[in-house]
């Protein structure tokens, strides 16, 4: 088992985990019960997406874990790595997720806009892993999302255009929303080191990213922003200060009461 490939896996899952976790900030106060309902079901999408990869994960972690102990036994024994732990006990800095998904919500347009540029790129990345990816269990992780990722990126870009195309209010709204995240759109073509086991053709998947976006916008009458300076960082464990506040909330539970269970 590659470490690259685990990571590959975290970084997969800890996005869907992220966005999911900020988008059920919106349950019960969506801006109608339609779309209230609309985008908890997207959470609940994108948290079932990240259960399934953080069980991959966790799953070749203990194998590895456990050749170390047949090996050189640790001193507390052997713990077993778990969907739960992964999630709930790991620091920001071993965090993988996008900058882009710890973005706050602001408002709609910004929470919708976010989903879109999120989806279209995880559609376009989901589809090269299972046509061309190696690894037969990630594969079909993929194959199964792409179904909910479908409705996602519908969803979410027939919004943009309503909003783009809206009021004069939406549109300055959803211009604002375009300054506010496109910053963080460069780290999803910017690969991280442990993505070249991946098997993933950047080259391909940026373009495609970007036309699927452009037509959107361009229907929206909204402008795609030029010569745009990107943060980076969030693939690799450095983040914005808005994740420590998500994972504060996420883990308290779990890390007030350890090995709590519903």
């Amino acid at each position: 088992m590659s470490k690259h490939l685990t990571d590959f896996i975290l970084h997969l899952a800890d996005s869907t985990l992220i966005l999911g976790q900020r988008n059920g900030e919106w349950c019960g106060h969506g801006p109608v019960l339609e779309q209230d309902i609309a985008i908890t079901n997207i959470t609940l999408d994108l948290i079932g997406q990240a259960r399934s990869l953080y069980q991959y994960a966790a799953k070749l972690i203990n194998e590895v874990s456990k050749l170390s102990e047949s090996e050189v036994p640790p001193a507390e024994g052997f713990k077993a790595a778990s969907e739960d732990t992964l999630a709930y006990l790991r620091t920001e800095r071993e965090f993988k997720n996008f900058l882009l998904v710890e973005q706050p919500n602001s408002d709609w347009g910004q929470t919708i806009l976010r989903q879109f540029l999120f989806s279209t790129w995880q559609y376009y990345l989901y589809q090269q892993l299972k046509e061309k990816g190696s690894d037969t269990t990630l594969a079909a992780i993929a194959e199964k999302s792409l179904k909910e990722i479908s409705y996602h990126v519908r969803w979410s870009g027939e919004w943009v255009i309503r909003l783009g195309d809206g009021t004069a209010e939406s549109k300055k709204r959803m211009a604002h929303a375009i300054q506010e995240l496109w910053p963080y759109t460069g780290e999803l073509f910017l690969p991280a080191p442990y993505e070249k086991v991946a098997e993933v053709d950047f080259d391909k998947l940026k373009p495609a990213w970007f036309k699927k976006v452009s037509d959107v916008f361009n229907e929206a009458t909204l402008l795609v922003p030029q010569h745009v300076y990107m943060h980076t960082g969030g693939k690799t464990g450095t983040h914005t200060e808005h994740l420590g506040y998500m994972l504060a909330e996420l883990q308290y539970m779990q890390r007030s009461f350890p090995g709590c269970e519903w």
